[in-house]
């Protein structure tokens, strides 16, 4: 496995599963609202057919939805907290440098990385590499060379 295009790719996500953490709660609370419009489920009765479509699907469908996602929240918010630790480990300058490279990458950023640091490319790039290892280690433990 190569550990360093892992960190990258983690990187990349970042930003999506930061969404995620304030999109599945509201996708939550908003099948819980619909979960009480449903017509409450008759269980004395026998299925008139199998088609599906009948409150006690609907209700069962929403119920297993929201569990799901429950489960997706706590995985994204797990995700999120190793991450944040991983970066925790950098330099403000290393973070910054992963940030505009990786995390919000920007047309002509790396041309403004430069100037922000007063640096030119190759110091960027070796910046980065170094940034990125580091990541790679506190993140897993190990990284290529």
């Amino acid at each position: 496995m190569n550990w360093k295009l892992e960190a990258v790719d983690k990187l990349q996500r970042y930003d999506a599963m930061r969404q995620a953490l304030i999109n599945l709660p509201e996708e939550i609370r908003r099948l819980e609202t619909e979960a009480y419009s449903l017509r409450s489920a008759s269980m004395d009765k026998p299925p008139v057919r199998a088609r599906g479509c009948r409150p006690e699907d609907m209700l069962l469908s929403n119920l297993v939805h929201r569990q799901e996602l429950a489960a997706a929240l706590e995985q994204v918010n797990s995700w999120l907290q190793i991450t944040d630790r991983a970066l925790s480990a950098l330099t403000p300058e290393e973070k910054l440098i992963l940030h505009r490279l990786y995390i919000y990458p920007e047309r002509g950023g790396l041309d403004r990385l430069c100037t922000d640091l007063k640096v030119e490319q190759s110091s960027i790039y070796r910046k980065r590499d170094k940034a990125l290892r580091k990541f790679t280690y506190a993140l897993y433990g190990m990284c290529e060379n």
